[in-house]
């Protein structure tokens, strides 16, 4: 029961701070709400007691990724800066967008076969850790890890498209 209440919290912490984060018009309060979402989604891994998985959340996207994109926000721009209101078609494409998305995830989740975990035990040394994560066989994470780096070159471009923005604007005063 303890555990049910605790799921439901984070899960509503995850969905109310993640729609803050995509509607706020302030950037650097997206950026913290987005922090807000990573804490509460490592939560949930703890919850789960996959406790490298949380760390892993911690360190590399609610410390590193979050930071990056708090000092890449105050190194170009304003802090009091407002990002402009999109205009009525972007708004809807967006949300056309997202109920498309989450129509996908539905029917993927709901479509999908899920079956209980491999019993055997792994011992959690390093090379196991490693092997584990460039296996692209059944129980390897090479998937994910490739999603994640995707995510991190997409911080990265975000991060130039914000500066250059800066700069754009500036040559053009």
């Amino acid at each position: 029961m303890n555990n049910q209440v605790m799921f439901f919290l984070l899960s509503a912490i995850i969905l109310i701070f993640s729609v803050l984060t995509v509607t706020t018009r302030r950037v650097l309060r997206a950026a913290v709400y987005l922090l807000f979402v990573l804490v509460a989604t490592a939560g949930i891994y703890f919850q789960l007691q996959y406790n490298f998985l949380a760390a892993v959340q911690l360190t590399v996207y609610a410390g590193g990724i979050v930071v990056l994109i708090i000092f890449s926000i105050l190194l170009t721009s304003h802090i009091s800066e407002r990002a402009p209101r999109a205009s009525a078609a972007k708004a809807a494409l967006s949300a056309l967008a997202t109920v498309a998305g989450a129509i996908l995830v539905l029917l993927t989740v709901l479509q999908f076969n899920f079956t209980p975990a491999r019993l055997e035990k792994v011992e959690p040394t390093v090379t196991n850790v490693g092997r584990a994560l460039v296996s692209y066989k059944e129980y390897g994470y090479a998937l994910p890890f490739e999603a994640i780096s995707i995510l991190l070159l997409a911080a990265m471009i975000g991060a130039i498209v914000v500066a250059k923005k800066e700069s754009n604007q500036e040559k053009q005063k």
